[in-house]
């Protein structure tokens, strides 16, 4: 007789035991166990257990391929899910198999896992093996389809097999929830998410904490009237008593500094959205400054022409708006425009903004503000600015290119990589609850009752229109970082933290993807080669950039340093450059006249006609600030169930090399931490949105 000792590790999240029954079988070179029940007097597969047991096999399995775990009905209990992490088998000969599960068993099933160790098609020789990946691959292709959301964005996952459980014993008396959160100022279907498969849903940890703190914050702004006043602010200071116990160091100094030139030029470099502004070499024909206009504000012994050639004029201009019709808020119809902002990184190394257009075509009804107008001209004219600002964060750099971008290289990996590929193994941490969060945000922001309809000028359609014409318009180049900040012409603007600190963190993750790459990837020709790896690539062209050939993102891959860049910039879109937009967006944001959703005021025509009355008229209502506030509140602060970049508690990789890689990784990055800290010491501001501490591994928020 042979002795498998057997060590099955539940999950630790609550609800993850179950009292369904468990079976084991165990498929070996030589052969196959019994089907076996896994079974001790008392309790079995409680949540956070560990249980030990035996399987006896009348001879030697040989080396261990593949188990299957059944799960059954147990005696009169209803069915029970499971979230199994691992299976582990000692062998006869004391050899250690790992079997890699972290995933939910919701019904009555069976669920076949192979040996942890990764590989390839190419690795793969037996028959058994290589029909194993095969129909891994087709079961998740059935399940998992892509789905049109709305036509010129990226598709998204839609699970038509999964059906709710039924309610066997509902009170008919008892009405069904209708989506609404108690003083929630929008409806939201949140009952949406729970057609999602087990395996793509937050934990019952995560989901607590979500609620929990949603549900008083709204019932908050309920009770204190904000969420039915449709006037305008009588006074700006009390736009700070919305979140009254809600600061920080960077929120109060966004508060007390945000009408100043230099933090409105700040804030292009180290702002949530700091990947907008780039180096002007020339002024553009639809934006006439003259230098008679800015000289005052460019020091002395230089001029316009002078500052363009030494390359201290940027520009920030946000043609993508432009033309896009508004809607009515709170009865009144709302308005925008599409400005432009020119700036002079000056000698004591401060970014100033020296004129501003708000329109796309000059003329009479469209003057140039200027630092020397009048204080409310240059202030609303600088508002106008943060308002097409909101849209270009949110739509664009947040919502398009980081979560919706992330969900299709997520589905992508699910229905082409098997769990045994290598690639599999060094992403699937960077999608973690990106579908879930990704399915409150549609019910958030994209719907008839959500956020987009109530609390943004553009409403649904324009909201969606903005990241239409961005996805029309991204390349695979924008997305290599490192080419991003050359691009753009910022590579050497000094106090550009952002920049700093994402290319420490990029060089980190850089280094570990090409340890991890070269260790499977022996040679290019194993790339090419790898018809799952092509498989993967190609759908992500398809569904995500909808064929788009102009994006130059690839079709295929064919050397192994072409891999490396295209990991990368998967794994950093889905962690870092998500903390870098996401992070800081209630501190910038608490004080809505910094970044208004909307506009109740056309763009200013003339000078001389603002006043603090005209400037409180514009920005939006009490209402409608309070719901956007709320809802971005919401969205951006990381409920609990955290794992930051480079904690991978599940263990996917068994091999020594990539265990010391990931290690390896994750010295780094702590140092990288370090670093920050204590460059911050020294800052007024403190930028810590990268920090690796506190970017989470995937987007999960």
């Amino acid at each position: 007789m042979a002795t498998y000792k057997v060590r099955v590790a539940t999950g630790t999240d609550l609800l993850s035991g179950t009292l369904d029954s468990i079976s084991l079988t165990i498929v070996g070179t030589q052969g196959e166990s019994h089907k076996q029940l896994l079974n001790h007097f008392g309790r079995d597969f409680a949540t956070g257990a560990v249980d030990q047991y035996t399987v006896q096999c009348p001879q030697d399995l040989g080396e261990l391929l593949i188990i299957r775990l059944h799960k059954e009905r147990y005696s009169f209990f209803p069915k029970d899910p499971w979230y199994c992490n691992y299976v582990q088998i000692c062998a006869p000969n004391g050899h250690i198999y790992h079997f890699p599960a972290y995933q939910w068993m919701d019904g009555y099933e069976t669920l076949a896992l192979r040996e942890a160790t990764g590989k390839t098609t190419a690795d793969d020789s037996l028959p058994v093996l290589l029909e194993h990946r095969r129909e891994e691959i087709r079961a998740k292709q059935d399940f998992y389809h892509w789905r049109v959301f709305l036509p010129g964005l990226p598709n998204y996952v839609h699970i038509p097999s999964y059906r709710p459980p039924v309610r066997r014993h509902r009170n008919p008396n008892r009405p069904e929830w209708n989506g609404y959160i108690p003083g929630f100022p929008i409806l939201i279907n949140f009952k949406a998410t729970k057609f999602l498969n087990l395996n793509l849903r937050y934990s019952f940890l995560k989901t607590a904490s979500f609620f929990v703190r949603l549900g008083p914050m709204a019932l908050a702004f309920k009770v204190r009237g904000l969420l039915d006043c449709k006037h305008s602010w009588k006074r700006l200071k009390d736009i700070r008593k919305i979140f009254p116990g809600k600061k920080s160091v960077v929120s109060e100094y966004v508060a007390e500094h945000w009408a100043e030139d230099t933090f409105f030029g700040y804030q292009y470099l180290n702002g949530v959205n700091p990947g907008l502004i780039r180096r002007c070499t020339r002024i553009p024909d639809k934006f006439p400054v003259t230098d008679d206009m800015v000289a005052p504000f460019l020091g002395e012994g230089t001029c316009l022409q002078a500052e363009l050639e030494k390359g201290n004029i940027y520009l920030a201009d946000y043609r993508i708006m432009e033309g896009i019709p508004t809607v009515e808020l709170s009865g009144r119809m709302q308005h925008h425009c599409a400005p432009l902002c020119l700036l002079h990184f000056g000698p004591e190394g401060k970014m100033m903004p020296i004129a501003i257009q708000l329109s796309q075509t000059p003329g009479p009804d469209c003057p140039i503000f200027l630092p020397s107008d009048s204080e409310w001209d240059w202030l609303l004219a600088k508002t106008w600015v943060r308002y097409a600002e909101f849209y270009s964060h949110e739509a664009i750099s947040h919502l398009l290119e980081t979560h919706l971008i992330a969900e299709a290289f997520c589905l992508a990996l699910l229905r082409n990589l098997p769990m045994c590929h290598p690639l599999y193994k060094l992403l699937i941490p960077h999608t973690r609850y990106t579908v879930q969060i990704n399915s409150i945000g549609r019910a958030v922001l994209l719907n008839e009752g959500g956020l987009s309809a109530k609390g943004m000028s553009l409403g649904v359609e324009g909201f969606a229109e903005v990241m239409v014409r961005a996805l029309s318009e991204l390349t695979y180049d924008s997305l290599y970082l490192p080419n991003d900040f050359v691009e753009r012409g910022v590579q050497d603007l000094p106090g550009y933290y952002y920049r700093d600190d994402s290319l420490a963190v990029w060089n980190a993750l850089e280094r570990y993807v090409t340890e991890i790459i070269t260790y499977y990837y022996p040679s290019d020709a194993a790339v090419e080669g790898d018809p799952e790896l092509q498989s993967w690539v190609q759908e992500i062209f398809k569904e995500c950039l909808l064929g788009r050939e102009s994006s130059g993102f690839p079709r295929c891959l064919r050397t192994v340093p072409e891999l490396i860049r295209y990991v990368t910039i998967v794994i950093f879109t889905c962690s870092a450059k998500h903390a870098a937009v996401n992070t800081g967006q209630m501190e910038f944001t608490a004080w809505m006249p910094n970044f208004p959703a909307s506009m109740r005021n056309p763009p200013i025509q003339a000078k001389g006609l603002t006043t603090l009355e005209t400037f409180m008229d514009t920005l939006p209502d009490v209402k409608t600030t309070c719901i956007t506030l709320l809802v971005l509140w919401t969205l951006s602060r990381e409920p609990d169930d955290r794992r930051p970049l480079g904690h991978f508690p599940d263990i996917h990789f068994v091999e020594e090399a990539p265990r010391r890689s990931i290690e390896a990784f994750r010295q780094r990055l702590n140092q990288i931490s370090h670093d920050i800290r204590q460059r911050n010491k020294c800052l007024p501001i403190p930028y810590y949105y990268l920090d690796p501490a506190l970017i989470e591994n995937s987007i999960s928020i």
